[in-house]
């Protein structure tokens, strides 16, 4: 066996159940469950209609590089939404089977698996994918701390020069998972400098992009600010999105990389060995949902709605705001954080995430120490009610 496979943790979510073994919640209390980023409002019919129209796709192998329409499709999304000159749609864009797997692959695909000192780096707290991806690519993860004192920035010169020198690709997660900053234009300015000086490749993970809630102002993307720069080449750069959180189709995975064409061109050659070409229905209704901005817009709506009545009630007993952007409260704790997710399962049947869990200990501290992670994607009902919920227990500490 691969060795590297005893360095993986176990997922968040496996630990949350380890955490809560044992537990009897009250029988008259329904179950909220607010720890997975799950979203749970209706898929837009037009998508499942696309969907069910072309079965008759099931009777051909898709391709790697996806169908013409799709990454057409893409390429205007991108340069609509963004306000760049769309991507070439042959060159700069693969659709992939959902952001997580092409964000596990990119990996497999830029580490040199013959030196023995490459260094990922990730955000922290982050998505375990990164982490994962790097082990498996005979890579060591060094993680950039984001910490509350400087509104959960990145500080990217709190990394040493001697592992500047040694990383290989750079995670970022764009609005940031679990915390919702966004990184402005300065942030990347001072990554594209030190990539060009370092020679590692940026992959930038934006899978919540588009869950905001100030209709003018969405967040900035990587290839905008990329744009924004001069490097329309995107030279060292790729991006991650998906409509998992846009659309409201987890289980449809699909997603795209766009970016640097070079980069993507042997990402491409490795994608065909790896077997993962996406089903041609999906793709057909991929297509139809990124040429659709109506339902976006609502989706927006019902988060902007929930983090309006939920905000306030839970931030009167913890420290927390709305996020820049995507679905989730990232909440301080008087108390551990896995003994508040603990009680609060057990004496009011809601559950939410210890933050310990989605980071690592790095400079001597573990930044999601002490926060719980609550993602506002149940209905707006269940949302206020589990607010409630954790005022209850909240008083009774």
């Amino acid at each position: 066996m691969n060795p590297s496979l005893d360095k993986l943790h176990p997922y968040p979510f496996e630990k949350l159940r380890r955490l809560f073994e044992g537990i009897q919640p009250p029988p008259g209390l329904r179950e909220i469950r607010l720890s997975i980023g799950e979203p749970q409002h209706e898929t837009p019919t037009f998508i499942k209609d696309a969907l069910a129209g072309n079965l008759k796709g099931l009777a051909n192998y898709p391709t790697t590089s996806g169908s013409d329409a799709l990454r057409g499709a893409i390429a205007g999304w991108l340069g609509q939404r963004y306000g760049i000159p769309a991507p070439d749609a042959q060159t700069q864009i693969l659709p992939v089977n959902g952001s997580r797997e092409a964000l596990f692959a990119i990996a497999q695909c830029v580490i040199d698996p013959s030196r023995g000192d490459a260094l990922v780096l990730s955000p922290n707290p982050f998505y375990q994918i990164y982490e994962g991806a790097a082990l498996l690519a005979g890579a060591r993860p060094v993680f950039l701390n984001h910490l509350p004192d400087n509104g959960f920035q990145s500080d990217f010169d709190a990394i040493p020069q001697s592992d500047w020198k040694r990383i290989r690709l750079v995670y970022v997660c764009s609005p940031g998972n679990p915390t919702g900053k966004v990184l402005g234009l300065e942030e990347w300015r001072t990554l594209f400098a030190l990539a060009d000086r370092h020679g590692f490749v940026i992959a930038s993970d934006e899978c919540y992009s588009e869950i905001y809630f100030d209709e003018a102002a969405p967040p900035l993307g990587v290839l905008q600010a990329a744009h924004a720069l001069g490097r329309d080449d995107y030279r060292g750069i790729v991006m991650f999105s998906s409509l998992s959180k846009r659309s409201n189709v987890p289980g449809l995975r699909s997603g795209f990389v766009a970016g640097d064409a070079g980069l993507l061109t042997q990402f491409w050659l490795y994608r065909t060995y790896q077997g993962c070409a996406m089903s041609p229905p999906v793709q057909h209704a991929s297509a139809v949902a990124w040429g659709d901005e109506g339902h976006v817009r609502e989706n927006r709506r019902l988060y902007r709605e929930k983090f309006d009545a939920v905000t306030p009630l839970v931030a009167e007993h913890l420290d927390t705001a709305r996020p820049e952007a995507g679905f989730y409260l990232w909440a301080r704790t008087p108390i551990a954080d896995t003994d508040f997710a603990l009680g609060l399962q057990r004496e009011y049947n809601v559950t939410v995430l210890p933050g310990s869990y989605l980071a690592r200990e790095s400079g001597g501290v573990n930044p999601g120490e002490n926060f719980v992670r609550i993602a506002l994607v149940a209905p707006i009902d269940e949302c206020l009610e589990a607010a409630r919920r954790i005022e209850a227990f909240c008083r009774s500490l």
